[in-house]
């Protein structure tokens, strides 16, 4: 695996910001493994894209390398505010669902023996 250059952003290459969850990385991850397709592109470029996407989400998937990768991020960025705390990462609200009555229970799912009739 590739080694991450120092200058290039991971947060920017996986396209989330600097507060975003486990979750939200992942997804970030999948979405654009999807749009690189390295299967059916097979262009230098695009290989180099996916090796940074690569790179990007192995450090930042894993707690010790991300805070490891902020810290020397925080360092490297100039911050006309050094000396104030940083803002704390708003989350978003938690979704419920309300059942209102009756809740029937689906029937088990039944699956018998396929039959295999041959010239069909």
């Amino acid at each position: 695996m590739q080694a991450p250059e120092p200058e290039s952003d991971l947060y920017a290459v996986l396209g989330v910001q600097p507060s975003a969850t486990a979750a939200a990385i992942t997804s970030a991850f999948r979405a654009r493994v999807r749009e690189l397709r390295p299967d059916t592109r097979v262009d230098a470029d695009t290989t180099a894209r996916f090796g940074e996407v690569r790179a990007a989400y192995a450090t930042l998937r894993d707690p010790l390398l991300r805070a490891a990768y902020d810290r020397r991020l925080e360092r490297m960025l100039p911050s006309p505010d050094r000396g104030a705390a940083p803002p704390l990462p708003v989350r978003p609200g938690r979704r419920y669902a309300v059942v209102l009555g009756d809740v029937r229970p689906e029937p088990p799912l039944r699956a018998g023996p396929v039959r295999w009739i041959p010239g069909r």
